[in-house]
């Protein structure tokens, strides 16, 4: 496409975007519809008020009667497009409003319409009669009634139905909240299993079950976990769905917390449902919605008669305890490090190993703790490290006596003791001939003790320091030499330089800020030219792919500042802000809508294309850039 810059030129593309404007929705459609006519008084069944076009200051009042009691309520909002036929191109806003009731007395009742008030009109739906009959009437056949009544409803065959879990192991209150109308989307928590022993681990698994596109998931609230010592299992930074089949229908399980809890004491314990706010769908068709998981109860065993003497209730799984030591000979005044290792399944952080003892002629110090996790298969594992530094206080040979570590083994159901091997240890003379050293010491006079003998002076002694020194007579102030007033200036120049130089750079930048401007829109319009050979080619989305970057491209460069990823209402609110008139602002969202369309399945006509293109190319002409 070549710019020519003629006044015929931008009149022709003016009027070819006025035949090609997208034809907006001149009417409002506002109509309310119900699942069933003839319910009972302990069957829910739903509302659903639907907007269509309507603007952003409209106000919609849902009806409000004492025949029946609203349960929950719920509000969707999408975008649609239509280019087909060859005419304009038809954008449509619907909003749904849908209300869970339930009747509060058996007989007949009306359901009152919904108001809209927009403009200073009020716009009513039609009243919809009902009959309430006592107890339960059951799934009746949906015979939607309203503005209207061809219109099938698309969830006809997800309503009351069954838990979907209902085939897994029974447990109070372990009942996923799927709400009516909403079982293409909600959250469970789940247990590997609800009844075992105080100390033994259970993992808990929080997902999101879906049949439909999630962008984000934001702000989880985990359940409270009194009684529960717990450690995080996987926590991941992104949503990976994998295929899961409930009762025949297909979802998309994602997992967004694993942890381990390890309970703490006996009895029954409770654990409080979660919460999470979910982003569902993109683009014009995201909206968020806040779901709860289910509840959960564990029952938790008291450990087993029998048990050694004082073990702990965290002594429970399946442990090794080993002892790693530095060295066996030592001379008198080194020191020795000795390694108590614990290591094994179970609740590695809550663990305590044994403490470590010798004799007095040892002294043992206070120890230092390192923990190292390793999880395997969703069960906790690693090691717990207690090191200790033994200092040998006199010569000879000592043990460090053996080590017991006594736990429940849950998978065996019994009883078990880790044990090591005691250590002999031979503490020797040093070279100074030391043989005792006092047990008050602290480990460097230990070792300075050990070592005193080895410092000794040579035959000749210590020589004197001398010094020689060297004096002169006082010197010139400062303030009377030469360079004093030199460097008093100094700093004031240098301000002054800097402020010249910023000022000279801030010019620079902004010239060259332009200059990017228009850089970059001469490029958008020889992208645009290269659309329009794409325009009659056989591939529709590398053409209007190539039309959305140009459109981009020439925005930024008129805006000064990146608009790829805002949102249509962004955009159009940043177009505003910039002094882009109403009439301009609308070409540009129809290029970028139709766009959107043409690279997901629509689009291929020719006469569409060209449509696009000419609107594009008004867009650019008539910036006046």
């Amino acid at each position: 496409m070549r710019r020519t810059g003629s006044g015929r030129t931008a009149l022709l593309a003016v009027l070819a975007l006025l035949a090609t404007a997208p034809a907006w929705a001149a009417d409002i459609e506002f109509y309310q519809t119900v699942d069933r006519n003839e319910v009972g008084t302990t069957d829910p069944f739903t509302l659903t008020v639907v907007v269509v076009d309507a603007p952003a200051n409209a106000q919609v009042r849902l009806p409000e009667s004492d025949d029946f009691e609203v349960l929950s309520s719920s509000r969707g909002s999408q975008r649609s497009i239509s280019l087909s036929g060859g005419g304009p191109a038809v954008i449509q806003d619907v909003t749904r409003h849908v209300l869970m009731l339930r009747a509060v007395r058996a007989g007949r009742f009306t359901i009152p319409p919904a108001t809209l008030n927009v403009g200073g009109r009020t716009l009513r739906t039609d009243a919809i009669p009902m009959t309430a009959r006592e107890g339960r009437v059951g799934n009746a056949p949906q015979a939607q009634q309203g503005g209207r009544p061809g219109l099938p409803d698309p969830f006809r065959n997800f309503r009351n139905m069954p838990d979907p879990f209902g085939d897994e192991p029974d447990v109070e209150d372990d009942a996923p909240v799927i709400p009516r109308g909403d079982s293409d989307l909600f959250l469970r928590a789940s247990l590997d299993r609800d009844d075992l022993y105080v100390g033994e681990q259970a993992t808990l698994s929080l997902y999101i079950y879906s049949r439909v596109d999630l962008s984000s998931v934001d702000a989880v609230s985990m359940p409270k976990l009194e009684g529960f010592w717990t450690e995080e299992v996987e926590s991941p930074t992104q949503l990976t769905g994998e295929q899961k089949v409930v009762d025949g229908i297909p979802y998309r399980a994602y997992l967004l917390r694993r942890r381990a809890l390890f309970p703490v004491k006996s009895g029954t314990l409770a654990i409080t449902p979660a919460e999470a706010d979910i982003t569902t769908g993109f683009l014009f068709a995201g909206h968020r919605v806040h779901r709860v998981s289910n509840g959960l109860k564990v029952k938790v065993r008291p450990l087993p008669p029998g048990a050694p003497p004082n073990i702990s209730n965290a002594n429970v799984g399946a442990w090794r305890l080993s002892l790693d030591v530095s060295q066996t000979r030592v001379e008198l005044g080194q020191p020795i490090t000795v390694k108590v290792i614990l290591e094994g399944v179970g609740n590695v952080k809550n663990v305590t190993p044994p403490k470590l003892t010798g004799p007095a002629a040892l002294k043992i110090y206070e120890p230092s703790t390192t923990d190292k996790l390793t999880p395997n298969r969703n069960r906790i594992q690693g090691r717990r490290v207690v090191e200790y530094l033994v200092m040998p206080q006199r010569t000879g040979t000592f043990t460090l006596p053996a080590l017991e570590f006594p736990y429940f083994d849950p998978t065996r159901r019994q009883y078990d003791v880790a044990r090591t091997d005691p250590v002999t240890v031979t503490v020797e003379a040093g070279a100074g001939g030391v043989s005792a050293l006092p047990s008050s010491m602290t480990p460097a006079q230990v070792a300075d003790a050990a070592n005193e003998q080895k410092n000794v002076l040579t035959a000749g002694g210590l020589r004197p320091v001398r010094y020689a020194a060297h004096f002169v007579g006082p010197s010139q102030p400062v303030w009377m030499r030469p360079f004093f007033v030199v460097g008093v200036l100094a700093p004031l120049g240098l301000l002054a330089g800097v402020a010249i130089i910023g000022g000279m750079r801030g010019r620079l930048a902004t010239r060259s800020q332009a200059g990017r401007g228009r850089q970059q829109a001469k490029a958008a319009r020889k992208r645009l030219a290269e659309a329009e050979k794409l325009k009659a080619g056989a591939d529709a989305g590398a053409f209007y792919v190539e039309v959305e970057k140009a459109m981009v491209g020439f925005l930024e460069a008129q805006l000064g500042s990146p608009v790829g990823g805002l949102t249509r209402e962004a955009l159009g609110e940043k177009l505003a802000a910039a002094g882009v008139g109403e009439e301009a602002r609308a070409r540009v969202l129809f290029v970028l809508e139709a766009c959107d369309l043409g690279r997901y399945g629509g689009g291929v006509e020719p006469g569409e294309r060209r449509k696009v293109l000419a609107t594009a190319a008004a867009v650019m002409e008539g910036w006046g850039g």
